[in-house]
């Protein structure tokens, strides 16, 4: 098979394919390439056996990241959980692989990495793992009577109804307002975890790409927000993909209470799946928080070709750089974030 190559961006075939697809995302559209690449300059190639001008039947995309830093790799894809590769069997994906061997030399490419559910597709004995996750999804086929009645009593059920009890405000959209309000609280929550947050106009970029796709949710206590989250939607999936609180409001049962939210609205829209996204494995209070919504927990691995230790240097770094993350004030926190994020991706 001969493999030819297209840009997602200006090919309507892809959009089309990648929303047909049973195992497209909201990872695969042209809505999220785009953010990608307005805020990082990241390109997306899409790979595919399919010649020009003729419908697609398979493609696995991936965009280019050039860093002096960290070096030049194909990622499919940057700052995504996960990205299936949208092939029809085993002997596709081989085809599609071996084409990007060459380009690992010529390119002089540092690795060029997978980020499947499922290696099931992937048969390249050059590949190695990467890294792994924890992943979590929530079939939603059940009532949502049945739905509640499966969350952990204790920590989720009873704090859904001490935030109802509060009368904690909920408020969703995509608006200036609503955007302010995560990121403050987004800020808060990557300092606690030693990280820092992704710049605000990556956010700004989600929100004016994906539209509708996109919604902000916000839950106040006495006119502070105190929880918000980022949920997308794409076909039967709503996707779960960022998060932010006060910690001294944790007690208020503010997240359970946006999750449950969420998922509310996913039942109303006739969502079947509920995506909760990775975790790390070394994550054991994320780990069980997911686990207590009655979701399926399995396991989710990179791979790379021609592979690197899931601990490379650049993890390292974000580790030993921690406590001072964690001291930053939000503004030089922020900075960080928009100087470090496109190395990373």
């Amino acid at each position: 098979m001969v493999v030819y190559t297209l840009n997602p961006l200006l090919d309507s075939r892809w959009g089309e394919f990648a929303e047909r697809h049973p195992r497209g995302s909201i990872f695969h559209t042209p809505g999220w390439l785009e953010v990608l690449r307005r805020t990082y300059g990241y390109e997306p190639i899409v790979y595919t056996t399919s010649a020009p001008g003729m419908p697609l039947v398979n493609g696995i995309v991936f965009c280019r990241v050039s860093s002096w830093l960290t070096g030049d790799r194909m990622v499919s894809l940057p700052f995504t959980d996960h990205c299936e590769p949208l092939v029809e069997g085993p002997e596709e994906g081989k085809e599609i692989l071996g084409s990007l061997q060459g380009a690992l030399g010529r390119e002089k490419f540092k690795y060029i990495e997978l980020r499947p559910l499922s290696a099931n597709l992937l048969t390249e004995t050059g590949l190695q793992k990467s890294n792994s996750f924890c992943f979590h999804a929530l079939d939603l086929h059940a009532e949502l009577g049945e739905l509640f009645g499966r969350l952990q009593k204790d920590s989720i059920q009873r704090k859904i109804r001490r935030a109802e009890r509060e009368a904690l405000f909920y408020e969703e959209g995509t608006s200036d307002t609503l955007l302010h309000k995560f990121y403050h609280l987004f800020v808060q929550t990557r300092r606690r975890h030693r990280v820092p947050p992704q710049p605000v106009h990556w956010f700004r970029n989600v929100v004016t790409c994906l539209g509708d796709r996109v919604k902000i949710r916000v839950a106040s206590k006495a006119g502070r927000p105190i929880a918000s989250i980022v949920t997308l939607r794409h076909g039967h999936t709503m996707v779960y993909k960022y998060g932010g609180s006060d910690a001294s409001a944790h007690n208020l049962g503010a997240m359970p209470f946006l999750f449950w939210k969420a998922i509310q609205d996913a039942k109303k829209d006739g969502v079947q799946r509920f995506d909760f996204g990775r975790s790390d494995c070394d994550n054991a209070g994320l780990i069980t928080f997911k686990d207590r919504w009655g979701s399926q927990r399995t396991d989710l691995t990179y791979w790379r070709l021609p592979g690197r230790s899931a601990q490379g240097r650049d993890a390292w770094k974000l580790k030993v750089a921690g406590p001072i993350f964690a001291r930053m004030p939000d503004l030089f926190l922020a900075a960080t974030g928009r100087i470090l994020y496109r190395h990373l991706g």
